[in-house]
């Protein structure tokens, strides 16, 4: 299955809060659902933008700065199509990936990568 790091809160915000633009600088021609995960990475000043940027989108409360899941998959969601332009407020551009259907699952350690990647699932 194709999995999609994306760093925290962003990745929570996805699978959680109703973020359904994934800002990209580049195209994919992949469309169907992938794995999100939860990069390890994030500083404070991450997290204290994001949190700014969900609060002006109406997400009023997102987990603590230590209580964010990393390093790992917490959810799917299905990518639908890839825009130069969104009215949504998640929009920052350059790309759009338009989401939807996010489901939560168990948190699973997985070393993440850059771009689309392929990991086993038990449905593969």
């Amino acid at each position: 299955m194709k999995v999609l790091s994306i760093r925290q809160p962003w990745a929570w915000l996805i699978v959680h809060a109703g973020k359904n633009i994934e800002n990209r600088s580049w195209r994919s021609h992949y469309r169907g659902r992938f794995l999100v995960h939860a990069a390890k990475g994030m500083t404070r000043q991450e997290y204290d933008e994001a949190k700014a940027w969900a609060y002006a989108c109406g997400v009023l409360e997102i987990p603590a700065f230590g209580e964010l899941k990393r390093g790992g998959v917490i959810g799917s969601v299905e990518l639908v199509d890839v825009l130069d332009h969104s009215d949504s407020p998640w929009f920052m551009g350059p790309k759009a990936f338009v989401l939807r259907d996010p489901q939560p699952q168990a948190f699973m350690p997985l070393k993440g990568r850059l771009g689309f990647f392929e990991v086993e699932t038990a449905n593969d």
